[in-house]
């Protein structure tokens, strides 16, 4: 009986563990590491179709970004960049897969705006950047933002911007995260690491 107890009460703690709330500072997360596999999560394409993530990553070695949203300069600067090498990137053998918590319509206007040829998927209910261990409590002032972009889905999480590198299993084999939003992975960087994981 004591066993029963001290079992039940390892695995209601390990429980709680996973389901903790969602830290108050990008520098609280705790993101997945190099060598864990990417969780089965639903995402929505720009027309708003639900896409599964695991499914689109087992088709092509991916570098998949999540990234703040439309309305971030950075952001804009980071997927414009990605663009630039996109040739490079799909040479070398991945494509790339960019998700935000922005609703399908806002990305849209992020493909037209930033000429984008890659994919965007929306993450408006916030399920892949939890999953990944990338949500955080957005500060106030992005309250109203965030609303209007996920069209009311999401009012105070974000996602630290995160570029992970993806074989067709799910694996993660590189990852760049940095609490700072500002500082992104450099194209040159990440064409470097493509090279070098060249199977």
């Amino acid at each position: 009986m004591k066993l029963l107890t001290l079992l039940t009460s390892i695995v209601f703690i390990s429980i709680s563990s996973q389901s903790q709330d969602i830290p108050n500072q990008a520098t609280d997360i705790a993101p997945l590491l190099i060598g864990e596999s990417v969780p089965a999560i639903e995402l929505a394409d720009i027309s708003g179709k639900s896409v599964s993530l695991n499914e689109l990553i087992s088709r092509k070695q991916t570098v998949l970004v999540f990234y703040r949203g439309g309305w971030c300069p950075y952001c804009n600067t980071h997927l414009s960049e990605l663009q630039s090498i996109e040739e490079k990137i799909l040479g070398a053998g991945y494509q790339i897969v960019a998700v935000s918590p922005d609703s399908p319509g806002n990305l849209k206007e992020s493909v037209d705006k930033n000429k984008l040829k890659y994919t965007l998927l929306s993450d408006s209910k916030t399920n892949g950047c939890r999953a990944f261990g990338l949500a955080f409590k957005a500060p106030e002032k992005y309250g109203d933002l965030l609303a209007r972009s996920s069209e009311n889905l999401n009012k105070n999480i974000l996602p630290v911007p995160a570029v992970f590198v993806l074989n067709k299993q799910g694996e993660i084999l590189f990852e760049f995260i940095n609490p700072d939003y500002k500082k992104r992975l450099k194209g040159s960087l990440l064409l470097a690491v493509l090279n070098e994981l060249k199977e």
